[in-house]
């Protein structure tokens, strides 16, 4: 396995790879990697003959007051996890290497960003996007893959590649779990023993929206009554969101039809915590 920081090395090696007929594939990460960046890194290995993992804390995403400063950043154990699950090449750029300047050229996606997590953080989609953009261009993927656990990321890339004609696919992988539900998170480490305990409430909540759903509910208010009442449950989690929404649009739904995102974000002590579940009714 390579390491390297440079975009000039970066683009060698996959410009290689490439030559020798190899499929290339991307996992982009803010590094803090776990289980859930793993089976990222494993459909990448099952899909594309040579694999890149980028590790970069990309701080255009991030709001003032935001945890920017205080994001972990193991990169040693990143570089073991990298290692075992077969990466070839870890890009692990420095600010100053992905922005050398003042950045005056900026991707955004209209529209669905401003639904679910954009109402809070009216700038972190643009961030997204733009760095994205950014590691696309660099590495020249044949493949980008994320997770679901970010549907809305997921929803806002899918639509700029698409807008944008890049020549590649985005693959979105399913959310992965701890035993009690919770969504594998960097930032789950932010919690302390207690609030590790009372986080998997939110996995339990969209699980009762569901059962409604699949039980024959339509109106979306009565599902977001149910969610709250188990999320409140838990004392100590602030709800930012209880959302019903298309998930192409992202656009709340008046009545539930066949497919549905749920989606929810709340905070637990330091923690932001975000987490969903796509319901198909069959209606």
């Amino acid at each position: 396995m390579r390491v390297t920081g440079k975009i000039a090395e970066i683009r060698q090696w996959t410009a290689e790879a490439r030559a020798a007929g190899k499929g290339i594939g991307l996992v982009p990460t803010m590094g803090a990697l776990h289980v859930g960046h793993a089976s990222l890194i494993d459909a990448a290995r099952r899909r594309c003959g040579f694999v890149v993992v980028s590790l970069f804390v990309n701080p255009t995403q991030f709001g003032p007051g935001e945890d920017f400063d205080n994001y972990p950043r193991p990169f040693e154990r990143d570089l073991a996890l990298c290692e075992q699950h077969g990466v070839d090449v870890v890009f692990a750029p420095s600010a100053a290497e992905m922005y050398p300047r003042e950045n005056l050229s900026w991707v955004t996606v209209s529209g669905i960003t401003e639904h679910l997590c954009g109402r809070s953080r009216p700038n972190h989609f643009r961030g997204v996007t733009t760095v994205c953009t950014k590691l696309f261009n660099i590495v020249g993927c044949d493949v980008a893959f994320f997770g679901q656990k970010d549907a809305q990321q997921c929803v806002v890339i899918r639509r700029m590649v698409a807008d944008l004609n890049m020549p590649l696919e985005i693959l979105v992988c399913p959310t992965v779990r701890e035993a009690d539900g919770l969504a594998v998170s960097s930032r789950n480490q932010y919690l302390s023993a207690q609030q590790r305990k009372d986080a998997p409430i939110i996995y339990e909540a969209l699980k009762k929206g569901r059962e409604m759903i699949e039980a024959g509910e339509t109106d979306p208010a009565r599902v977001r009554e149910r969610i709250e009442a188990v999320m409140r449950r838990v004392p100590a989690l602030q709800i930012e969101y209880i959302s019903l929404v298309d998930p192409e649009t992202l656009e709340d739904v008046k009545r539930i039809g066949r497919a549905v995102l749920i989606a929810v974000a709340a905070r637990l002590g330091p923690a932001r915590l975000i987490d969903n579940i796509v319901v198909d009714s069959g209606r």
